[in-house]
């Protein structure tokens, strides 16, 4: 993926209660029926939250620099979903609410948008959703204050803005700015993920949205499976995020049967042991949709990933990236976070 300085900061600058049920049926510790989640994902798991939790501020975010806002502190608040343990009684229940308060009072109450970018908006779209179900709202706001939506009129707010930013762009995607004309499939592929996961959440999305966006990346993708970042491909590029986006997205949406879908898995897994740009956003995408595509293959490039990643997590817990510590760190934590199978996006 091409990202300069000002993409970077442009990538994270990023109605009813809900139900308590956990779309999950997998045991706790047990990354399938029978297999034991290794022990190394949990201490590497559980040192980076411990990080994750010491460093959130007062306003329930991280500091990330110019890249603060909703999207940094809901990457944050995934890795503590992904973990397994209770969001309403366990260690991080405080944390978890701090970060939906955060996100939540960053929403425009009226247009539903969550700024100051259509990243920030597509990952904070996407948390709500997986928190919508898992988390009791009841005691989130104080009841009467102005920021007291419950979590489904967050999401069902969130989702309008999305479809509107949509409907307003030439290529049915999304750019930075809501308002956009043109596209790009790094911010398309964060905010088809928060559609995705609202549709799961049982949120109203029309199917012909999710068609026309997956319409949008299917002609962004080459028979070679390297996909475009504001063009189509013509083939031969190092595409291992991008393509990691349309095969996850398609695999989500249900459309595998695509020709994108095949050659962008073709692509992922000829290149599986590549050192991608950019390796924390590339593997946060290459984690689920490996694991959507092959087990096999999933497993022994999350046994790799293991070793890796043992060696690189800092003794505070974190691991240095070109996104910033927190945004960093979170986003290498969900590569891992697939191990455990609690987030319902991480369901196969």
């Amino acid at each position: 993926m091409k990202f300069n300085t000002i993409v970077l900061i442009a990538f994270l600058s990023m109605a009813n209660q809900p139900q308590l049920v956990i779309a999950q049926t997998n045991l706790p510790g047990q990354a399938a029926i029978g297999q034991e989640v290794p022990r190394e994902v949990h201490e590497i798991y559980h040192n980076g939250l411990a990080f994750l939790k010491r460093t959130q501020d007062d306003r329930g975010t991280w500091p990330a620099g110019e890249a603060a806002g909703p999207g940094t502190t809901s990457l944050a608040l995934l890795a503590f979903l992904a973990s397994g343990e209770d969001p309403n009684l366990g260690p991080y229940r405080d944390t978890i609410r701090q970060a939906l308060r955060h996100i939540i009072a960053s929403q425009n109450e009226k247009t539903g948008y969550m700024g100051p970018s259509m990243y920030h908006h597509g990952f904070a779209l996407l948390a709500l959703s997986e928190a919508y179900g898992m988390v009791d709202d009841s005691d989130l706001f104080t009841p009467g204050t102005s920021q007291s939506r419950s979590l489904g009129q967050a999401v069902e707010l969130a989702v309008r803005a999305a479809l509107t930013s949509q409907k307003r762009n030439q290529q049915r995607a999304w750019r930075y700015s809501p308002g956009a004309s043109d596209a790009d499939t790094s911010v398309s592929g964060a905010v088809l993920m928060g559609l995705l996961a609202a549709r799961n959440a049982g949120i109203e999305v029309p199917d012909e949205a999710i068609n026309a966006a997956i319409d949008y990346f299917a002609a962004m993708t080459a028979n070679d499976g390297t996909v475009g970042y504001t063009t189509a491909s013509q083939g031969g590029l190092e595409s291992v995020a991008r393509s990691g986006i349309v095969n996850l997205v398609m695999a989500i949406a249900r459309r595998k049967d695509l020709p994108a879908y095949q050659q962008t898995a073709q692509y992922l897994v000829e290149h599986e042991g590549d050192d991608p740009g950019w390796p924390e956003y590339a593997r946060y995408y290459q984690a689920q949709a490996l694991f959507q595509w092959d087990l096999d293959v999933w497993n022994r490039w999350n046994e790799d990933l293991i070793r890796k990643l043992k060696s690189q997590q800092k003794t505070d817990g974190s691991f240095d990236g070109e996104l910033g510590v927190t945004n960093s760190t979170s986003m290498t934590l969900l590569a891992l976070g697939v191990n455990f199978r609690f987030l319902p996006i991480y369901e196969r």
